[in-house]
C-alpha cells in the first residue's frame, strides 16, 4: 500500500492525547505500508459481493484496507484478543467504517460454536492458522469451507511447511512475536500445502496458491478457494418448465 493511504488509515489509531500510546498508529502504518497481504487481499475479494469474516482480526486493518480500495463488504472480524477487539472498534468508529463490526471470539476454544457466528459469505483467515492447536485448525477450516456461499472465497494467508530457509525465519518471527507479547500464542503447526489442495478439492472447492511475501524473508503464501456459483438452469430445463403456465 503506498504510504499516503497508509497514513491516513493509520490515523484512526492514533492516541486522543499527544503523550498517549502511538503503538498501533505506528505499527499499523508500518504494517500496511510494508506487507503485500493487503493489496493481495483486496485483489483477491474484489469484484465479490458477499459478507467478509475475517477469523483472527488483531486490530481490523483489512476492513479499513477494503475500505480504502472502494471494497464495500459487509464486514466481521472476530479475535481472540479483547484488547485489540476494543481498540479495532473505536478506530473503526473514528474512521467511520460502514457495515463493520468486530466480537472477541477464542477460535481454539472447542466449546467455541461457529454457528453462533451466522455467517454465510467469504472468509479471511490471515496469519492465524499457525497458531491454533492442529485440532482447532482443522475445526476452523472445516467451518469456513462450510459458511461459503456460490461465489464466496476462503482467503488464507499463511506460512506453509516446506523444509526451506523461509519457513525456518517464519517461524523463528512467530516465536518472538509470541515473546514480545504481541501475538497472545505461539506457533502451533504450519499447513501442508498438498494437504490444504486435498481438503478443498474434496469440498468442491477450485483453489490457488500465490507466494505473499514480496521483499520479507518470511514463507508467506496466499492461499484462495473459491465456491462454484451457481450457474443459471439452461431455458427449458425443469426448472423452467415448472415455472410455465
Amino acid at each position: 500500500m503506498g504510504a499516503a493511504p497508509a497514513r491516513a488509515i493509520a490515523a484512526a489509531f492514533a492516541p486522543g492525547h499527544p503523550l498517549g500510546n502511538r503503538w498501533d498508529y505506528y505499527y499499523s502504518r508500518t504494517k500496511l505500508g510494508s506487507d503485500p497481504l493487503y493489496p493481495g487481499v483486496c485483489d483477491a475479494l474484489r469484484g465479490t459481493a458477499a459478507p467478509l469474516l475475517d477469523l483472527g482480526c488483531g486490530l481490523g486493518l483489512l476492513a479499513h484496507a477494503l475500505r480504502a480500495d472502494a471494497i464495500a463488504l459487509p464486514y466481521l472480524g472476530v479475535d481472540n484478543d479483547a484488547g485489540k477487539i476494543d481498540r479495532a472498534r473505536r478506530a473503526a468508529g473514528r474512521a467511520a467504517l460502514a457495515q463493520a463490526r468486530f466480537e472477541h471470539v477464542d477460535l481454539a476454544d472447542p466449546a467455541f460454536a461457529f454457528d453462533t457466528l451466522g455467517h454465510r459469505g467469504s472468509v479471511a483467515i490471515l496469519d492465524v492458522l499457525q497458531f491454533i492447536p492442529p485440532a482447532a485448525q482443522d475445526r476452523t477450516l472445516q467451518a469456513a469451507i462450510a459458511m461459503l456461499t456460490p461465489g464466496a472465497k476462503l482467503v488464507i494467508r499463511t506460512g506453509l511447511e516446506d523444509g526451506g530457509g523461509r519457513a525456518r525465519v517464519t517461524r523463528a518471527v512467530d516465536v518472538f512475536s509470541r515473546a514480545l507479547g504481541w501475538m497472545n500464542a505461539g506457533p502451533s503447526r504450519y499447513p501442508d500445502a498438498d494437504a490444504l489442495r486435498a481438503r478443498f478439492d474434496a469440498a468442491g472447492l477450485s483453489s490457488e496458491f500465490t507466494p505473499l511475501y514480496g521483499n520479507t524473508p518470511f514463507n508467506n503464501w496466499r492461499v484462495v478457494a473459491t465456491r462454484p456459483a451457481r450457474r443459471p438452469a439452461p431455458y427449458g430445463s425443469a426448472s423452467h418448465s415448472r415455472g410455465c403456465r
